[in-house]
């Protein structure tokens, strides 16, 4: 495996991703769905974060001919019954700004005491290439609901998840910070060590 596709249009998370496999994997080619004028993602039908991330995998790989590989990842709130997990990119619509989908949850929210505003980011990637198993591997960032956003990196709900240990919001770390702790920066470790496992074109430095 010499070149790696991150199956998303969404330029911040294919940027994420590709800092994260970039920094392990120097010499693999990493591209987006950017890169493929004309593919588009299909529908996320799956009833859990790792059936979303394989059909995203399996279908890149197939429009695109290369190994593929896909997230699908939500916030959970206690607080709101586990919402708006799955739905997390879909929440209010899915071209509804982020800013707006934050100020409903945090108005939800209002009065709510630290100890009952416990959340987590969960998250799903998919490793897809032609003619060959899909594999997936799965992690998560326990953390709180922030009282307001505080930050200005990351993106989607950084803004607002909070990580009491270390005392500020997702969006507040740096790239390398946030990538250490995160759980798409744990998840895509997994996928790395499978990597480094199963290719031994790929070398870590």
């Amino acid at each position: 495996m010499r070149r790696l596709v991150v199956a998303t249009h969404n330029e911040k998370k294919g940027q994420e991703m590709r800092e994260i496999l970039v920094a392990r994997f120097p010499d693999l080619e990493l591209l987006t769905l950017a890169d493929y004028p004309g593919i588009e993602e299909p529908d996320e039908t799956g009833t859990t974060y790792a059936e979303n991330a394989v059909i995203k995998a399996e279908a890149a790989a197939a429009a695109t001919g290369e190994a593929c590989v896909a997230d699908d990842a939500g916030l959970e709130i206690d607080f709101l019954n586990g919402k708006p997990g799955l739905q997390s990119k879909r929440f209010l619509g899915e071209n509804t700004p982020f800013e707006e989908k934050i100020a409903a949850i945090l108005e939800q929210m209002a009065g709510i005491p630290d100890a009952e505003r416990s959340a987590r980011f969960r998250v799903a990637v998919a490793l897809a290439r032609p003619d060959q198993p899909v594999h997936s591997f799965a992690a998560v960032c326990e953390g709180r609901i922030a009282l307001e956003p505080r930050g200005t990196g990351g993106f989607g709900y950084d803004s607002i998840f909070l990580l009491p240990e270390l005392g500020c919001t997702m969006a507040e770390l740096t790239p390398e910070q946030k990538h250490a702790v995160s759980h798409r920066g744990k998840v895509l470790k997994m996928l790395g060590d499978y990597i480094q496992a199963h290719s031994a074109i790929v070398q870590s430095h």
